[in-house]
């Protein structure tokens, strides 16, 4: 039998609400641009920014910027070790929800 999982073990760069709205958005797709992911998370323009970089410094999102007819253009997407990251935290979420036992108050 596997230790149980704490949630003092859970990736906390993962944990943190706001980048689990956008590792999760980016995990379903290939990859989004910019707007796509502000407008699906609800974070401002700043706030998003901040919290891809940090994500970004941790090898979790590649982030591309180019020029689409003659506008910035910011495209985003999970990076193997990423998506391998997302897994984990995961697998231990439901892992840890599982052991949980059912309970009616």
């Amino acid at each position: 039998m596997s230790d149980p999982v704490v949630p003092q073990d859970m990736d906390k760069l993962i944990h943190e609400p706001a980048r689990l709205a956008i590792m999760t958005q980016l995990y379903v797709v290939e990859s989004a641009d910019f707007i796509f992911v502000m407008q699906r998370t609800g974070l401002t323009w700043g706030n998003l920014s901040s919290h891809l970089s940090k994500l970004e410094n941790a090898g979790y999102v590649a982030v591309t910027k180019e020029f689409v007819d003659k506008k910035p253009h910011t495209l985003l997407k999970l990076t193997p070790h990423g998506r391998t990251a997302f897994e984990t935290y995961r697998e231990q979420m439901e892992a840890m929800l599982a052991g949980l036992p059912k309970q009616s108050i």
